[in-house]
């Protein structure tokens, strides 16, 4: 099985988007800062996960998910979620950092 999956930078909100056969070691891997491309962002949040039978068809999805289609698809089935963060980092911004 392969593991198609959206990470979230808890220090600036980005989104990574990758695929694995195991996924809580390369969550781990991004979070122990071992990958370049992330890990000056950490930590990171696993925010969505799809599971495929197929390398070739993980490696398309991943792809899928890097595009701007796949990155509306994204935002789609996140709207809540990011909607949220959105407006909790916003209310943070309201409030002296003592509080």
């Amino acid at each position: 099985m392969y593991y198609v999956y959206v990470i979230e930078s808890q220090k600036n909100l980005d989104l990574y988007k990758g695929f694995t056969i195991s996924i809580r070691k390369r969550i781990k891997e991004h979070n122990e800062r071992t990958v370049d491309s992330t890990k000056n962002f950490c930590p990171w949040k696993l925010i969505y996960c799809e599971i495929l039978p197929d390398k070739a068809d993980a490696i398309a999805r991943e792809k899928y998910l890097k595009s701007s289609w796949g990155r509306k698809f994204i935002k789609e089935v996140l709207k809540n979620y990011l909607k949220n963060k959105k407006t909790q980092q916003a209310g943070l911004r309201h409030f002296p950092s003592y509080l």
